[in-house]
């Protein structure tokens, strides 16, 4: 029997996105151009059974995943929302660098946020849940997060997320080979050309 798969899908383009803005809490829509690829997402998708299809309860991810075809199935998960910038939401990172000089958000977290550790035990609990389901599963949500959730399938720091960059509307897949854990997709947005 194939070894289960997890399909991980970015939400489209928004305008903080686009500005490179740091968007955990804020509740940013879609831009026309991150509906169209959502859009795209469903042909790409439609050949693919799930057992189980989880989507961040924030607006950008549950449009993403409507749109994508998943908006009857799909089981709102908390633990999939991005992770918190505190004082640094809605800033881009040479904002913040103009106060403190050589920041990342891997390595220093965000004053009032939410450190990379604590994203990562959300994200090993959404791994968990969907192995669980006893087949493939697909996960609607946001760039750092899907990232922390990466490091920790491969059973490393959530901070190793930072060496997994992750466009808009991408489609990622984690997997197995043989007993380990392994990404069989990275960062795909073949479907957007």
């Amino acid at each position: 029997m194939p070894s289960p798969r997890i399909v991980l899908v970015r939400h489209g383009a928004t305008e903080w996105s686009v500005s490179g803005q740091h968007t955990g809490v804020s509740d940013i829509p879609l831009t026309e151009e991150g509906r169209g690829a959502a859009q795209a997402l469903r042909q790409r998708l439609a050949d693919r059974e799930f057992a189980i299809a989880l989507v961040s309860p924030l607006g950008r991810a549950r449009e993403t995943a409507d749109l994508a075809g998943f908006g009857d199935r799909v089981e709102v998960e908390p633990d999939l929302r991005e992770l918190n910038y505190g004082e640094y939401e809605g800033r881009t990172t040479s904002e913040i660098r103009e106060e403190r000089p050589g920041w990342s958000v891997w390595r220093d977290g965000s004053p009032g946020g939410e450190s990379p550790d604590a994203a990562g035990e959300r994200a090993t609990r959404v791994i968990d849940r969907a192995l669980e389901s006893g087949g493939d599963a697909v996960l609607f949500a946001h760039a750092h997060i899907l990232r922390i959730l990466t490091a920790r399938w491969l059973e490393l720091p959530a901070a190793y997320g930072g060496n997994f960059p992750l466009g808009t509307a991408a489609i990622c897949e984690l997997g197995y080979e043989r007993e380990r854990r392994a990404i069989w997709l990275w960062n795909d947005q073949s479907h957007l050309r």
